[in-house]
């Protein structure tokens, strides 16, 4: 049995090599380092993918994917590894798919790159593996964060070259990928978005979080989900979250919130403040792909607003796994905000607001106030603001506090380095 579920993987791998590839951002996996490679993301953000076109030029390889039960339940995993050595022809270099299926996976994969294999191994659930990872293989691993279509990456699926779009066809373009998202079979396949993201959605919900935890009310985790998805931007702390879903108490909802941030469905930003005490005490959670927003939020209509500054979040959230900085979002006592707060060491580097649009006079004037008094007192000169048309740079004076705002539209901003 086993090895006829090796071999229909290996009739699997046969057919995604003749699908179009979309190269991914982040570069291709550095083969020839001896270090595990750890691909972490989203199920179906394309990690597998990204994997075996890194492969396809490599020579031999085999592979198993743990999503699958036979091999998740096997005890003995030399067991798996001798049938992968017959049909594969004793490969030195192993693909192991969604690896936190498997119990005890690290202690496994450790003993593999003791005996001088050459280890991929993908992973959806961020936590599980990062822990696992630092405990057994410190210094031991590289980490890739794939993460659906960015909209570059949505650019060349579809086959759209941006400099020769109409102004008009390329805010269309945007507006599209705002709403639908990034999922690669969506776009690749042309499926009914709505459809494959409800499926998918559940799938992690309660493959990924209710069954892997053993939790008993999934359709608590599941309310909190759609709470969190339906108010994406939004101020919140666990106690608020406890009371407006209903569930006892905010350690459970702090719980269940790790869990879907775990599960890469959503992440969260913290409020900025030099006090230690005050920082993580609120926070806003956005999802990882702005689909699932229109999806499963509780609305009849696109919220294009909330679209487009989970549309950014997505993009800064990328820049701070790459460790490029740190991302926050900033209130003071009267409630003046700006949306994202990007920091560099021990410095503000730059302030983001992300606006829709600017169009009625008390939405720009509130807008620039916030970004004016946050450059004050966090001491940044580097204001930005992300709209849908505007691109300008001008001098703002409020009450006496000055700053340069730089006035971009999104899609230039999204395809920049």
């Amino acid at each position: 049995m086993l090895k006829d579920v090796i071999i229909g993987q290996q009739a699997g791998l046969e057919s995604a090599f003749r699908e179009k590839y979309v190269e991914r951002e982040v570069g291709a996996l550095p083969l020839e380092h001896n270090l595990i490679k750890v691909v972490m993301g989203p199920r179906r953000a394309g990690k597998s993918f990204y994997v075996l076109h890194t492969l396809m030029h490599a020579g031999k390889f085999g592979y198993a994917n743990f999503d699958d039960e036979t091999l998740a339940e096997v005890k003995d995993y030399d067991e798996i590894l001798s049938e992968i050595n017959q049909v594969y022809g004793n490969p030195k270099m192993l693909f192991f798919d969604e690896i936190q299926n498997l119990q005890k996976w690290e202690l496994f994969v450790n003993r593999l790159q003791r005996q001088g294999y050459n280890i991929i191994i993908t992973g959806s659930n961020s936590k599980l593996l990062s822990r696992e990872l630092a405990t057994h293989l410190t210094g031991r691993y590289l980490p890739t964060v794939i993460l659906t279509f960015s909209f570059k990456e949505y650019l060349v699926a579809k086959g759209i070259d941006s400099d020769k779009l109409t102004k008009q066809k390329r805010e269309e373009t945007l507006l599209e990928y705002m709403r639908n998202g990034g999922y690669p079979e969506t776009i690749m396949k042309k499926l009914n978005t709505k459809e494959y993201l409800d499926v998918l959605f559940d799938s992690i919900l309660y493959k990924d979080v209710v069954k892997r935890y053993n939790i008993r009310k999934g359709k608590e985790v599941e309310k909190l989900a759609l709470y969190l998805i339906s108010n994406t931007g939004g101020e919140f702390s666990y106690l608020s979250l406890a009371n407006a879903t209903g569930i006892g108490s905010s350690i459970t909802s702090q719980k269940y919130a790790g869990f879907l941030e775990e599960a890469y469905l959503l992440f969260s930003i913290n409020r900025f403040s030099y006090k230690t005490k005050l920082a993580g005490q609120k926070k806003k959670a956005y999802c990882y792909d702005t689909g699932l927003l229109t999806a499963k939020a509780f609305q009849a209509s696109p919220n294009f607003g909330r679209l487009f500054e989970n549309t950014v979040a997505i993009h800064l959230k990328k820049g701070e796994i790459q460790k490029k900085f740190e991302l926050y979002y900033w209130k003071d006592q009267q409630g003046h905000e700006v949306d994202f707060v990007r920091k560099e060491g021990a410095r503000v580097a730059e302030l983001i607001q992300a606006c829709y649009s600017l169009e009625e006079k008390k939405t720009r004037e509130r807008e620039v106030r916030a970004l004016l008094k946050a450059g004050k007192e966090l001491h940044c000169k580097k204001l930005t603001m992300l709209t849908m048309k505007e691109d300008k740079k001008e001098s703002e004076d409020w009450f006496g506090i000055t700053g340069t705002v730089v006035y971009k539209p999104l899609w230039k901003w999204l395809l920049e380095e």
